[in-house]
């Protein structure tokens, strides 16, 4: 079970939670996020091989950051209060947080959660 592999907050290099207010395209829905300075940032989820590419300033990261976990946890809760939890890759840096993940976007498409939890 993945829940037992989720870092605890005060071990996580990345830890951030956010809500979200999808806005659906064709083929990826994004949502605005607000970082805890005020700055506005933005989140693409779409189908595809799995993965996710992190946002620098968001993410707190450095220039060639040492130690960059491989990998990262998206957990979020569904409207049924199911716990959902996913362990992807991490891909690289973009200017958007790029999460790449067939399910988190067919349920977003269905609005069947609106908040979202990032641990690495």
């Amino acid at each position: 079970m993945l829940s037992r592999e989720i870092p605890a907050s005060s071990l996580s290099k990345i830890k951030l939670s956010f809500s979200l207010d999808f806005d659906i395209g064709q083929s990826y829905v994004t949502s605005k996020i607000i970082d805890r300075d005020g700055v506005t940032r933005k989140l693409n989820i779409q189908g595809g091989q799995r993965g996710i590419k992190l946002q620098r300033e968001l993410c707190h990261l450095r220039e060639n950051d040492e130690g960059m976990p491989s990998h990262a946890y998206v957990k979020t809760t569904l409207r049924d209060s199911q716990i959902l939890i996913r362990k992807l890759p991490i891909i690289g840096i973009s200017d958007w947080l790029l999460i790449f993940e067939d399910d988190l976007f067919v349920l977003a498409v269905k609005d069947l959660y609106d908040e979202i939890e990032l641990l690495a």
